[in-house]
């Protein structure tokens, strides 16, 4: 891996022939998976009667899946940590409304649409409501949002905003594990203060998955070392501890549910994202991986409420399992459809309008014309042999990654 020294101890590696962590697209359809399966048959919803009654073993793992959404967050601040290496706070900003917002505004059109024609689990509060959820930012100001899983997106906003920070002075080493530090030293105080608006912004529930796969993708850079190791280990000890509140929202039939599969879920993932960071994953590349990763994010927005309607709609006429299955099959295909007829085009017009506004907002502020970036998200490096003093590099090749969001996210 090649890399600029400066800045004291700061490593900068230099960019070269991009890749793809293929494995990464698989464990992001693992949690969107997870997260279906918790809808469909650990929710009471589209079924009129406790889903253990219709899945009495099925449930007992179904009711966990609820996880998916903290892999979704690891993921994202593993993907983009990656992918924001080197660009500008312009680029950074633009990648993310280019790459959020047109699948987004799909689903919410399609979501409300549904519910309003067939409002058997979900009703819509009026136009005005659907108008502010285009935005997002709809939790903020006590609008309900349209689809029970857009509240994890009002979470990521919150990431975005904070890593904007770090990528307005340009992303290092050094930077970045500041951050990790700095962000977990918010959540402490946020705490101890007993809940206020600092808490609000730093969401000390899931910034230790965001922490994790922000260190995660330093280790995919740069090797692993203790620090790194250090700031895993603690956002782990951090993340099991939250898992109670988490779980305290989850009651089984009026009971507490069991802790230990969820700890046993949250520890499976920490080690999957660690074997994905140390490059033991990168001989995988099946192809079919890369286009179901594409399919996550859309997948994710629109199965919920619109897959309950059509449970709802069917559960007398086809056997729960073979309802379940269909219901996914044909999410997936509405999933499709969003990202190749609406995410994919609408992208591609988006982004290029929104980097020509701040260019020009680079020119009305005398700096000229900027130069521009390579419009795909794409980082790697070339192996080099560390220099005398420095911890061990990585001798793996950067990887593009996709969105990291529910993820969650969440390029």
């Amino acid at each position: 891996m090649a890399y600029a020294r400066g800045g004291g101890s700061e490593r900068q590696p230099q960019t070269a022939s991009p890749g793809r962590i293929h494995a990464l697209d698989g464990f992001r359809l693992l949690a969107a998976l997870m997260v279906m399966l918790y809808h469909y048959a650990g929710l009471y919803g589209g079924w009129g009667v406790h889903p253990r009654s219709v899945f009495p073993c099925l449930y007992m793992v179904a009711r966990y899946g609820w996880l998916g959404v903290e892999m979704f967050f690891m993921i994202s601040g593993f993907s983009i940590c990656l992918s924001a290496w080197g660009r500008s706070l312009g680029y950074f900003a633009v990648s993310r409304v280019s790459r959020i917002y047109p699948a987004y505004w799909m689903a919410v059109l399609l979501t409300a649409s549904v519910v309003t024609i067939w409002p058997h689990v979900r009703q819509v509060s009026g136009w005005q409501a659907v108008l502010m959820n285009f935005t997002i930012v709809q939790e903020a100001l006590g609008v309900p949002n349209v689809d029970g899983v857009y509240w994890t997106l009002f979470a990521e906003l919150k990431f975005y905003a904070l890593f904007a920070a770090v990528v307005s002075f340009g992303l290092t080493y050094r930077r970045c594990v500041l951050f990790c530090c700095l962000w977990h030293l918010a959540g402490l105080i946020s705490i101890s203060d007993g809940g206020n608006s600092l808490e609000a912004w730093v969401i000390p529930g899931f910034a230790p998955y965001f922490v994790a796969g922000i260190a995660f993708s330093l280790m995919h850079r740069f090797a692993p070392n203790a620090v790194l190791w250090a700031i895993v280990a603690f956002s782990f000890v951090l993340a099991e501890h939250h898992l109670g509140e988490r779980l305290a929202g989850q009651r089984d039939a009026g009971h507490p549910m069991p802790a230990w599969p969820a700890q046993l879920t949250v520890l499976a993932a920490f080690a999957i994202m660690a074997v994905l960071a140390l490059g033991w994953l990168t001989t995988i590349h099946w192809r079919w991986l890369t286009p179901a990763g594409a399919l996550t994010y859309p997948l994710y927005l629109v199965h919920q409420h619109i897959g309950m309607t059509l449970i709802y709609s069917l559960r007398d006429r086809l056997p729960a399992i073979a309802l379940v299955l269909g219901t996914t099959l044909v999410m997936l295909g509405v999933s499709w459809a969003i990202h190749r007829l609406c995410e994919r085009p609408l992208s591609a017009r988006l982004r290029p309008s929104l980097q020509q506004s701040i260019d020009q907002v680079h020119i009305a502020a005398g700096s000229g014309v900027p130069t521009r970036q390579a419009p795909r998200e794409r980082v790697s490096t070339v192996p080099e042999a560390p220099k005398a003093g420095e911890p061990a590099r990585s001798h793996l090749e950067e990887s593009a990654v996709g969105v990291g969001e529910i993820s969650p996210p969440l390029n």
